[in-house]
């Protein structure tokens, strides 16, 4: 005996209404149960084409990433997408040859795969870069120009931004700027924490109306809090309008670490004149041309709220820029309101940025690293577990 797979009603060998599927041959009790069976059939194989076009994910990779970690729902999923994935000893498990044709990756609730999950909503993405002069911001300059444009049109009344400390060599600074010429002097990234909440507050109460906040996801997302939060600050942000700009981060340091690390090379923190992480490697600009060292290398100096991060791209803000994705000496820009997009364009507009259009590989290129972010906590947790 037999099971119609439709309507689950036991069939017998000597059905007229019969089809073959994954080497397996399936009885209906009639041709409506088949024809259902059939569309069914037809739009599994067409999203494996779909999806084999674009990347062979196997179920390998399922196991490795969800099934181990112990992150799995059990909500079959899997083995409905699959004749060749089924339940053993309450897991998912292979039984036959898989094809990577990543229909079971997918559609697996657990899994990161639609690019609003990686990367937040986003309106429009450009590349670009300051047309300022002798501008020195990281990457492309281009929250540095943003920020002046903005300061000089009068759009802003000031800015809460990092700068170097004068007294501790590339310790974070957080502070109130409040024309384009202060934005220059602090241009550049430094990669610690920088406590630019309470600047933003005093900036608040000494009655500003348009605020430009910058920072990494952390920052960006306790403003975000702030602004919605019915526990005392709701009343100070409507007095103003803060503008956020995020900035992509993967990791930031201990700046006592940053200290050791150089120092362990044979140089001095004050004469180092340029940071820069990119491609998975730590650049120190130096008086002798640029040194650089692989990026595990600070993996012990890495601070451990880090860890915990998922967002590489700062998904609660009006603009995000980052230099992932883009040529060296360019920005990625990710633009999520339509304030930020108006300014953006403007600065163009204005002479202050070039910009064009993010090429689809460059839009791949960030889409896999905001990825290895957003898995980390999957990774961190089967290390736990072994």
């Amino acid at each position: 005996m037999f099971i119609d797979p439709i309507c689950k009603v036991h069939m017998s060998e000597k059905s007229d209404f019969v089809t073959e599927y994954g080497g397996k041959t399936y009885y209906f009790c009639s041709g409506k149960c088949k024809s259902k069976f059939d569309r069914l059939e037809k739009s599994v194989i067409r999203l494996k084409r779909n999806i084999g076009d674009r990347e062979k994910i196997s179920f390998g990779r399922l196991n490795k990433e969800i099934i181990k970690t112990g992150i799995c729902t059990l909500c079959g999923a899997c083995v409905a997408s699959c004749e060749y994935v089924t339940f053993v000893d309450n897991k998912p498990k292979l039984v036959g040859k898989c094809t990577a044709c990543g229909v079971c990756y997918n559609q697996c609730p657990r899994t990161i795969t639609k690019e609003e999950d990686l990367i937040g909503k986003i309106r429009y993405a450009y590349a670009a870069r300051s047309a300022i002069p002798g501008v020195k911001g990281q990457d492309g300059g281009v929250v540095t120009s943003m920020l002046a444009y903005a300061l000089d049109e009068g759009l802003l009344d000031c800015a809460v931004v990092t700068k170097r400390s004068k007294d501790e060599p590339w310790k974070a600074e957080p502070v109130i700027v409040r024309t384009s010429a202060e934005v220059l002097e602090s241009a550049g990234s430094i990669y610690t924490h920088s406590m630019t909440l309470e600047p933003l507050m005093s900036a608040i109460k000494q009655g500003m109306g348009s605020i430009g906040f910058v920072g990494p996801s952390c920052n960006i997302d306790a403003v975000h809090k702030m602004q919605t939060s019915s526990y005392g600050f709701l009343h100070l942000f409507l007095r103003a309008r803060v503008l956020k700009f995020g900035l992509f981060c993967m990791d930031s340091f201990e700046h006592d670490g940053i200290k050791e690390f150089v120092e362990s090379k044979g140089m001095d923190l004050n004469d180092i004149h340029s940071m820069k992480i990119r491609k998975g490697l730590f650049e120190l600009g130096t008086s002798e041309g640029m040194k650089s060292y692989d990026l595990s290398e600070l993996d012990q100096y890495r601070c451990s709220s880090c860890k915990y991060c998922t967002d590489m791209v700062s998904e609660n803000t009006d603009i995000s820029f980052g230099g992932v994705g883009t040529p060296v000496g360019w920005t990625t820009v990710l633009i999520r309101s339509s304030v930020g997009y108006e300014i953006f364009n403007e600065a163009v507009d204005s002479g202050y940025l070039e910009a064009r259009p993010l090429e689809k590989a460059e839009m791949d290129r960030t889409i896999n690293l905001a990825k290895m972010k957003k898995v980390q906590m999957y990774t961190l947790n089967r290390r736990q577990q072994g």
